[in-house]
Formats: structure tokens, C-alpha cells, sequence
């Protein structure tokens, strides 16, 4: 699975409890890292993608993503604290979404649910 988070402390902590739970884990800081990190090997189960992100965010990542015919079937789970997270997994053609601040059984039954 992939986290793609800014925020080092969220992002390793999501890391952290999803390795103790048993998942492999890698972790990316942005959208323009998990680009060339999906490139660079084999897809993961999931990506769990924050919206907020310098550099590239999670709607230009979700773009990317979706035009490149090799990581477009990859499904994603957006992180996000804005108020209306339905709408905005809806506008990306996401598979599912949490909400920020992100409650741990919610987060490992979603990954349970692709993993």
C-alpha cells in the first residue's frame, strides 16, 4: 500500500500502525513522489492519498493517475479534513474516503476492505 501524506507525523504514524497490523507500507510525501514511486515498481493495493500537499496535490495526483493506463485501476482512499468529503471523493472518482482526523478502526477496516 501507498500513504501519500505531507504531514511527516501523520504520515508515519498511518505508516507505523498499518506495518504493526502487517501490511507492507511505503510512504510518500506528495503526489509528484508517488508518481514516480508507482512508476518505479509494482502497484500497491490501495493508496491512501491526503488532498493538501505541496509541490503536486491529491487532485493533480488523482489526474496523473487516472491518464497513466498502468496505475489507473489502483484504487484510492482520500484523507482529508475538508468538510465535504463525499463530494470531493466523488469528483475524483476515488473508491472511498476518511475524514481527518483519521479514526484508526475506520482506517484498518478500509485498508482490510483492498488488502
Amino acid at each position: 500500500m501507498l500513504v501519500v501524506e505531507d504531514d511527516v507525523d501523520i504520515r508515519g504514524l498511518i505508516a507505523d500502525i498499518l506495518r504493526l497490523e502487517g501490511y507492507s507500507v511505503d510512504a510518500v510525501e506528495n503526489g509528484r513522489e508517488a508518481l514516480e514511486h508507482l512508476r518505479a515498481g509494482p502497484p500497491p493495493r490501495v493508496i491512501l492519498l491526503d488532498l493538501m500537499m505541496p509541490e503536486m496535490n491529491g487532485w493533480e495526483f488523482r489526474t496523473a493517475q487516472a491518464q497513466d493506463p498502468a496505475l489507473a485501476e489502483i484504487p484510492v482512499v482520500i484523507l482529508t479534513g475538508g468538510g465535504n468529503a463525499a463530494a470531493a471523493a466523488q469528483g475524483l472518482g476515488v473508491d472511498a474516503f476518511l475524514r481527518k482526523p483519521v479514526d484508526l478502526d475506520e482506517l484498518l477496516e478500509m485498508v482490510k476492505r483492498y488488502c
